[in-house]
């Protein structure tokens, strides 16, 4: 696995998770389109914001192999990052209406 298929992994993680709490909190909810885009921006600026901490795609595979728990904290991060956008760009959304 190369450092560009981690990061399209956890790119898809993302949107999964902006999907995911669009399903599950219908009030927040951007549609299939908006939380797709706001699943892929939301985990790419965590996973780069935390990723020096040790669990980026370099990381992962520094020693030439997958470091499988590495590649997990990847993904949950991932998908935490794409649920919380969707919060974010939700609170932001209301903030400019109002």
């Amino acid at each position: 696995m190369t450092h560009t298929l981690i990061s399209l992994i956890s790119i898809v993680i993302g949107i999964i998770g902006g999907n995911t709490a669009g399903y599950f909190f219908k009030n927040y909810s951007f549609g299939l389109v908006g939380n797709t885009i706001v699943g892929v921006f939301g985990s790419v600026f965590l996973i780069k914001s935390l990723g020096r901490l040790g669990f980026s795609p370099k990381f992962i595979m520094q020693s030439g192999n997958i470091d499988f728990f590495l590649f997990s904290l990847n993904s949950l991060i991932s998908f935490l990052g794409g649920a919380i956008g969707v919060f974010l760009i939700f609170k932001l959304k209301k903030r400019m209406n109002s």
